[in-house]
């Protein structure tokens, strides 16, 4: 059943990318997704009926437009600790407790930490995620996991837990 969500996903992706319905490009995406399916497909997830939950795509856009603000957020504050004549700076790298489960749930999380300009996920053991932040605001563990990883999890959480 996995093989057969993973090879619709993976035609579905090709559709989506070429926007194109001819024999010849329907006869390449069939191929490119066949062959993917049957070299990667042990590797697939195991879960396939999260796939099918319609509710885990609409936290999927919302995370994404939370995502892209929060990174544009970012890049002006980057910005401005690059132009700012002093510099200010305070880098460090700050233990942050995870609430999720999966372990693809946790590397999405950590991904979306490095992709947002000014931080740096540099490590992921168990639940405990290493981040490195251009600038510590605080020493508490608590306010600093919650502006850092509060924005994303709660959503990731929804998508892929």
């Amino acid at each position: 059943m996995k093989h057969v969500a993973l090879f619709i996903i993976l035609l579905g992706l090709w559709l989506l990318l070429t926007l194109n319905l001819r024999t010849a490009n329907m006869l390449a995406g069939i191929t490119a997704a066949l062959v993917t399916t049957l070299f990667f497909g042990r590797y697939f997830v195991t879960g396939i009926r999260k796939f099918l939950e319609p509710m885990r795509y609409l936290w999927l856009l919302v995370f994404l437009v939370i995502f892209i603000w929060e990174c544009l957020k970012a890049n002006f504050d980057v910005a401005y600790r690059v132009i700012h004549p002093k510099m200010p700076i305070r880098p460090g790298i700050i233990k942050v407790k995870l609430d999720l489960k999966s372990d693809f749930a946790k590397v999405m999380l950590a991904n979306s930490i490095t992709m947002t300009p000014g931080t740096l996920s540099v490590d992921l053991i168990g639940d405990i995620l290493y981040v490195h932040w251009i600038y510590v605001r605080t020493s508490d563990p608590e306010k600093y996991s919650e502006f850092i990883t509060s924005k994303f999890e709660k959503y990731i959480k929804r998508i892929f837990d």
